[in-house]
C-alpha cells in the first residue's frame, strides 16, 4: 500500500490560483501610473522647448502622436488611454498657435486623434492576446500538476521526495513526468522528459505514465515495465502520425527497489542519478544504456536491467536535464556534480530545497525547461505498520517517517 505524505494544507493556501496569478502577470503594467505621467509632461515638456527653438523649420510636437503607441507596449488600457488624453490636447493646442489654414488644422488635428485611438486599440488588442496565452499556459500547467502525483510519498521500501517547477512561458509548457508506484515486486519509479514541449508533449507524457503505472504492477520483470511503456509511446506516436502532429520521443529512468540493499535500474537515454553517501557525491555509472523510449525500432538490442549498490543512509537523486542545462547570464551551465559535493550530508528535502534555490539563483529566475528532481532514501523495515494497524493514524505516522528520513 502507497502512503502519501502530503505537506500541511496551510503551506499553500496564500497562493493565488495560477490562472488568476499567471493572467495577472501577463497583463500587468510595466511602468507604473505616477512613473508614466512624469515621464509624459517631461517629454512634452522638452519637445516643446526644442519646437520653439527650431522654429518654423522643424516642427516637433506633431512628434507626440507616435507616444500612446509605444505606451501601447508596456502598459495597460487605462494607461494609454490617458498618455492619449495627455497628448492630443498638446499636439491640438500647437496646431492652433501655429496657425494654417483651416483643412490644415483640420487635417492635423483627425490624424492626431487617429493615431492616439489606434495606440488604444493596439493596447487592447495586446492585452487580449496576451491574457489568452496566460490562460492556456496556466491550463497546460495545471494539467501537468493534475497527472503528476504529489510528493513526498512513503512506500515500504523507499521514502521518494520531489520539486516540480514547470516553465510558463507562452508555448514553452514542458514535458517533464516521474511516477511512483507501489508494487507486488517492490517500489518502481520513473523521472522522464518528453522531447519538445506543449500540450502535445503534455499528451505523450500521460501516455507513458498510464502505461507505467499499469504496468508497474502487472508485470515481475523491469523490463516488462518498460516495454509497456515503450508500447504505449509508440502507439501515441502512431496516433499523432494519422493525425498530423510530430512524433516524439521519452527519455527515462526506470528503478526497480525491492528493499534488500540493491536497485534495479533501466535507462532508456536519461541523465544517470547521482548518490550522495558517507560525504560523497558521484554520478552512477550506468553501462547498458539503451535508446529513449519510442524509437525501439531503431535499435536491434532489447533493453536491458542492471543493478545498483543502495546503501543504508545513502540518498539517490534523480533528475531531469532542467537542472544540468539551467544556464547563468554568461551562457555557463548549472555545475550539478560541483554543488552536489558541497550538500552531501543534506538530508533528501533539506537537498531539494537548496537545489532549486541555488538553481533559482544561478539562472536569475529565468528557465528555459522544466526542473524536475527527486530523491529517493531507503526506508527501514521499522519504519512501517502492521498491516491492520496501518489504517490508522497513517497520515500523521506518514509524516513522522518522512521527517525522520529526510534528517530534519
Amino acid at each position: 500500500m502507497t502512503i502519501g505524505v502530503r505537506r500541511p494544507p496551510m503551506a499553500h493556501s496564500v497562493e493565488p490560483p495560477v490562472a488568476d496569478a499567471g493572467e495577472r502577470a501577463a497583463v500587468a503594467a510595466r511602468i507604473s501610473t505616477p512613473v508614466l505621467m512624469g515621464g509624459l509632461a517631461l517629454l512634452s515638456l522638452a519637445v516643446v522647448c526644442l519646437d520653439v527653438l527650431t522654429g518654423e523649420d522643424l516642427q516637433l510636437i506633431p512628434l507626440l502622436v507616435v507616444v500612446p503607441a509605444l505606451v501601447s507596449v508596456f502598459c495597460t488600457v487605462r494607461q494609454t488611454v490617458a498618455a492619449a488624453l495627455w497628448i492630443m490636447p498638446v499636439v491640438v493646442i500647437s496646431r492652433l498657435v501655429s496657425g494654417g489654414s483651416f483643412w490644415d488644422l483640420a487635417s492635423g488635428v483627425c490624424f492626431t486623434v487617429l493615431a492616439c485611438a489606434l495606440g488604444v486599440a493596439a493596447c487592447a488588442r495586446r492585452i487580449r492576446h496576451v491574457s489568452a496565452i496566460a490562460r492556456l499556459r496556466s491550463a497546460a500547467v495545471t494539467l501537468q500538476r493534475q497527472i503528476l502525483r504529489p510528493l513526498p510519498v512513503l512506500t515500504d521500501q523507499v521514502l521518494v521526495d520531489g520539486i516540480y517547477a514547470p516553465i510558463e512561458e507562452d508555448h514553452l509548457v514542458g514535458g517533464d513526468i516521474y511516477e511512483i508506484v507501489q508494487s507486488p515486486y517492490g517500489t518502481r519509479v520513473i523521472i522522464g522528459d518528453v522531447q519538445g514541449k506543449g500540450l502535445a508533449a503534455i499528451g505523450v507524457g500521460f501516455a507513458a505514465l498510464g502505461a507505467f503505472r499499469e504496468a508497474a504492477i502487472r508485470e515481475p520483470a523491469l523490463t516488462g515495465v518498460v516495454d509497456a511503456v515503450e508500447d504505449a509511446v509508440a502507439r501515441h506516436n502512431a496516433f499523432s502520425a494519422q493525425t498530423g502532429e510530430t512524433e516524439r520521443f521519452v527519455t527515462a529512468l526506470v528503478l526497480g527497489l525491492d528493499g534488500a540493499g540493491r536497485v534495479q535500474a533501466v535507462n532508456c537515454g536519461h541523465l544517470p542519478p547521482r548518490m550522495l553517501h558517507e560525504g560523497v557525491a558521484a554520478a552512477v555509472p550506468l553501462r547498458r544504456t539503451s535508446v529513449p523510449l519510442g524509437m525501439a525500432e531503431l535499435s536491434s538490442e532489447a533493453r536491458v536491467a542492471e543493478w545498483l549498490d543502495f546503501p543504508p543512509g545513502a540518498t539517490l537523486l534523480m533528475f531531469t536535464d532542467g537542472v544540468t542545462e539551467a544556464r547563468d547570464a554568461s551562457g555557463a551551465f548549472y555545475p550539478l556534480d560541483a554543488r552536489l559535493s558541497h550538500w552531501t550530508r543534506l538530508g533528501p528535502r533539506e537537498l531539494l530545497d537548496t537545489l532549486h534555490a541555488d538553481l533559482e539563483a544561478f539562472s536569475g529566475g529565468v528557465r528555459r525547461d522544466d526542473i524536475a528532481a527527486i530523491t529517493l532514501r531507503a526506508t527501514s523495515p521499522g519504519a512501517h505498520r502492521r498491516p491492520e494497524t496501518a489504517a490508522v493514524g497513517a497520515d500523521a505516522g506518514a509524516r513522522r517517517a518522512a521527517e525522520a528520513f529526510s534528517g530534519r
